[in-house]
């Protein structure tokens, strides 16, 4: 049986397989590409920074801070500016929350037979929007991060302005979101404790509580995150298990047959990425009792994510706080990326998980150009032996409904995917 998935930045094609009436194996298929690996072949290296971004209409941002990195580490040796990295991080982080809100009504509401709350998730998501074109100059496709920092020179008035956006998204989470205090659902340990909030989180739990779906879902329960921030850590989890130590030149890409997604994986084994990955990285205690109970399921995911919102809410706070005004926010690089030869590897936490951008340069031309992206680590094509990620959380399902929201919970992008 086939069945077309929409919604997800593009479409993908899932080819299901069944044996005594329950999912046995399911292929994914994506597929149409954009080839912008193979565009960027050829061409000036600060081509990069107008091209990526282009990748994707939500995670652009996260595209054009991994392209910025992957060029600046051919370098021998280039130091950042504090705020041109702290100004990145704010953008990425801003990115990640409008993505978070979208995802929660726009696209797993309706896969739980609620209301798609377009108009209730468009002003918040709008919110952040303006606050990355501040820094960026426009939303979506900015190009302010460029070698050696960013071009945009931040004010205090222009930070006053952010922060009231971030007031008004962090109000509407009170209001919705959460049904409470900020301050007050991040100090929550315990996953029974949300169940007894009133909010729309509450709400989906519920939902599926009474769907029977709390352990829905469930894949290899091993996770991984290569990029490292102020508030994300880098390493990997077998459950519970954490590990610091990742290595990024040790992932394998492969094509996939009949599709053209990546099939991605570190050192030869399958890792979910993405917003549970970082919270079992860095064992939130919310996040690894919600684990405790129901594993790598669809309700951990939810939880996982929405909480991560939360946390990204107060801390840009304190983040944008911290910007020195009087500081630089771009630092010349004593050679001309024009004549620079050489590899380099940017990596990212997007809204998704893990991106990796990886440059080839020849006297400031491109020669190779390889992006890494979340969806091709969550939706790898693996084997009926081996299947990737997704793949394992579908097996065993009845209901083609009930896979593509497992599909979904993993938070798809067809364009990154396929570029």
């Amino acid at each position: 049986m086939i069945k077309l998935i929409e919604k997800i930045e593009g479409e993908a094609k899932l080819h299901f397989e069944f044996k005594q009436k329950k999912i046995d194996f399911v292929s994914i298929e994506f597929l149409s590409t954009r080839a912008i690996e193979k565009i960027l072949e050829k061409k000036n290296a600060q081509d990069a920074l107008v091209l990526t971004p282009r990748v994707c209409g939500i995670c652009g941002h996260a595209h054009l801070v991994a392209a910025a990195l992957a060029l600046e580490s051919c370098y021998d040796s280039l130091e950042l500016p504090q705020k041109a990295k702290t100004i990145r991080e704010l953008g990425l982080f801003f990115e990640i929350i409008q993505n978070h809100l979208k995802w929660f009504y726009l696209t797993l509401f309706p896969l739980l037979d609620l209301p798609q709350e377009i108009l209730k998730a468009s002003h918040p998501s709008q919110l952040m929007a303006k606050a990355i074109a501040v820094f960026g100059g426009q939303y979506p496709h900015t190009s302010y991060a460029i070698v050696g920092g960013i071009v945009s020179e931040i004010t205090p008035l222009e930070c006053m302005k952010i922060q009231r956006y971030l007031q008004e998204v962090i109000a509407f989470g009170e209001k919705n979101l959460f049904a409470q205090d900020l301050e007050k659902f991040l100090e929550i340990q315990k996953a029974e404790e949300l169940f007894c909030l009133e909010g729309d989180l509450a709400k989906v739990l519920h939902l599926l509580e009474q769907k029977e779906l709390l352990h829905s879902g469930k894949s290899y329960d091993k996770f991984i995150a290569f990029g490292a921030n102020s508030l994300f850590e880098q390493g990997k989890a077998n459950k519970t298990r954490v590990q610091h130590k990742v290595d990024s030149t040790k992932v394998l890409e492969e094509a996939q047959q009949n599709s053209f997604a990546k099939n991605v994986s570190y050192k030869g084994e399958y890792y979910e990425v993405g917003p549970l990955a970082r919270a079992m990285i860095a064992k939130v205690p919310l996040v690894k009792d919600a684990h405790k109970k129901y594993a790598d399921s669809i309700p951990t995911r939810v939880i996982a994510r929405v909480y991560e919102l939360a946390q990204l809410l107060a801390h840009t706070q304190k983040l944008l706080a911290s910007i020195d005004f009087d500081s630089p926010s771009y630092r010349k690089p004593k050679q001309e990326l024009a004549t620079i030869s050489g590899e380099g590897i940017g990596v990212v936490e997007a809204a998704r998980g893990t991106l990796i951008h990886k440059v080839k340069l020849h006297e400031g031309i491109i020669t190779q150009y390889e992006i890494i992206t979340p969806t091709q680590w969550n939706l790898c094509g693996g084997t009926r032996q081996k299947p990737g990620v997704a793949q394992k959380a579908m097996q065993g399902l009845e209901d083609i409904k009930l896979a593509e929201l497992v599909f979904k919970s993993f938070d798809v992008c067809s364009v990154c995917t396929t570029h």
